[in-house]
């Protein structure tokens, strides 16, 4: 199923056509079948209004137009007892209802509703008695079959996509932070300050948060995808904890930075090459914490145990020697930046599998 929805994306009918196509269609035969209307429009065009890409934004398209065409309605036949068709009638009955419903405080798709269906039913009630009864109808009709075929018919599951920003999210995290071992380089670490890299490491975050809300309204009403909310659970946890890695690395830039300021403090050669190591180390952890999201495996999670054993021996490194440094300027900021990868190894520690030797934050 899935490789033919695939080709058929790829030819020009999505799945989301071939739904509104569908979704038309039966709102149309149900309305004659049940109304036996000459031409049930108001279903099929609620029909395809109502099928947006999650349920959740189906049932909320839903609600705006059935409450736009009962304000409608209700306003063309109160004055249309007053009004005939014409240009007069027709400029009164829009600006009283567009009106009212911003007074209310309408959504911008309700008022627009209620200037339609108004005009419409004033156009072609004064013809049919009981000519606005049956539009409503017909609009519930074509929007619950709507909201029926987009919550049943092969529905969006979009936590695969989350799943892959996830693990690009700590792709790019684990760069950043391997991209930062630049500025502790003699040569270059003077014209370079690694804002660029968190720019778009924030950049990624944001684009993650975007997938996720996402995922979390494609679930939403949707009863078929009950079981992906646990998996979206977790990925959420995985977020936050990258987005605290992200503060961290963002803290480390900082406290590099600040290192360069200082022009007449050097540190050893032996001790920069430490502290690289304990930064791609942390980096390795991270990546790794990144595949073990997205895939709990044995493999994975034996990966990132070997990991954080590694960048915890790293880290150790580096701070048992820090007590022989003389300046204390120095002694403060390297300590800050050992404080904050020793956070990042602490929010890449899977539950079960927390390591005896992890340096406290």
């Amino acid at each position: 199923m899935l490789k033919i929805i695939d080709v058929l994306n790829r030819i020009g009918p999505t799945l989301q056509i071939i739904k509104t196509a569908f979704a038309a269609a039966a709102s149309w035969f149900v309305a004659t079948s049940l109304l036996h209307s000459e031409y049930p429009y108001f279903a099929a065009v609620a029909a395809i209004i109502t099928v947006q890409v999650t349920v959740a934004d189906s049932v909320d398209k839903a609600t705006q137009r059935i409450i736009g065409i009962i304000g409608g309605v209700l306003l063309s036949m109160l004055l249309g007892h007053w009004f005939k068709i014409g240009a007069i009638s027709i400029f009164f009955i829009i600006l009283i209802g567009m009106s009212i419903a911003k007074a209310l405080r309408m959504n911008a798709q309700i008022i627009s509703q209620v200037a339609i269906s108004s005009l419409l039913v004033l156009a072609f009630g004064q013809t049919k008695e009981g000519y606005g009864y049956e539009r409503i109808i017909e609009t519930i009709i074509g929007s619950a079959i709507a909201v029926l075929i987009n919550a049943l018919i092969v529905p969006q599951n979009v936590v695969p996509e989350v799943e892959q920003r996830i693990s690009t999210y700590s792709n790019l995290a684990a760069a950043t932070l391997i991209s930062l071992t630049a500025l502790l380089n003699n040569t270059e670490s003077k014209r370079k300050t690694g804002r660029t890299e968190v720019d778009a490491l924030l950049l990624e975050a944001e684009k993650c948060h975007k997938a996720f809300d996402l995922a979390k309204q494609s679930l939403k009403y949707n009863i078929l995808l009950t079981s992906k909310r646990v998996r979206l659970n977790q990925l959420a946890e995985n977020l936050h904890q990258l987005e605290s890695i992200t503060i961290q690395i963002r803290g480390i830039r900082r406290s590099l930075a600040d290192i360069n300021i200082k022009q007449d403090i050097q540190m050893e050669e032996m001790y920069v090459e430490e502290l690289k190591e304990a930064m791609l180390a942390t980096a390795g952890c991270i990546q790794a914490y990144g595949k073990t999201a997205v895939e709990t495996s044995e493999n994975n999670l034996q990966e990132l145990q070997e990991a954080i054993t590694k960048a915890v021996a790293a880290q150790n490194s580096c701070l048992h020697n820090l007590h022989l440094m003389t300046s204390l300027i120095l002694v403060r900021d390297i300590g800050s930046i050992l404080t904050d990868l020793g956070r990042i190894v602490t929010e890449t520690v899977i539950p079960s599998q927390v390591p005896e030797t992890v340096v406290p934050a």
